[in-house]
């Protein structure tokens, strides 16, 4: 199975009409829809403290990105000031991100956790699995209050109707790219 495209969130990247592949909902309310994930990558490395071997999670990654495949818009709809609204979902998700990303590494940097196995090389393939399990857990509760933030960006907007609201987002989410 190929993998997905997906788009990587970036200071100059902005989503275009084009980059909304999926059929649209007759039955949605909304008159598009993005499709947003935190993808992570990280690196660990391992000691051996009292004749325990432990490890320990370094360089956590975090990415924001947008699934084409996944995500739609009206055609009869389109328009500047929906896709505006749309960049915004992302923008909030690199906004959510970079407000949490502290608290990630805070959870797992400069901390040792212990690992299991028989041998060195099942010592090493347990510490991947863990700390990937540990990771996804925090990355999934970042996922819940991006879900939160965009209902109430949602709401606040009326969808991007709101002009003045979603004027005052805009601002905001221009200084990430800054």
């Amino acid at each position: 199975m190929s993998e997905i495209n997906v788009l990587v969130w970036s200071n100059d990247f902005f989503l275009r009409w084009s980059d909304f592949n999926a059929e649209s909902n007759s039955a949605a309310f909304e008159d598009s829809h993005s499709i947003i994930k935190y993808r992570h990558t990280w690196t660990i490395s391992s000691d051996e403290i009292e004749s325990q071997i432990i490890f320990f999670i370094e360089n956590i990654q975090l990415s924001v990105e947008f699934y084409p495949v996944l995500s739609w818009v009206r055609t009869s709809e389109t328009s500047d000031d929906l896709l505006k609204h749309e960049q915004g979902h992302f923008d909030l998700a690199e906004l959510v991100k970079r407000e949490n990303l502290k608290k990630l590494e805070n959870k797992f940097y400069q901390k040792q956790f212990p690992t299991r196995g028989k041998n060195e090389h099942q010592r090493k393939q347990f510490a991947k699995e863990d700390s990937g399990k540990m990771i996804a857990i925090e990355v999934y509760k970042l996922e819940e209050i991006l879900f939160k933030r965009r209902q109430e960006y949602d709401e606040q907007t009326n969808f991007g109707h709101n002009l003045e609201k979603q004027s005052e987002y805009n601002s905001i989410f221009d200084k990430l790219r800054l």
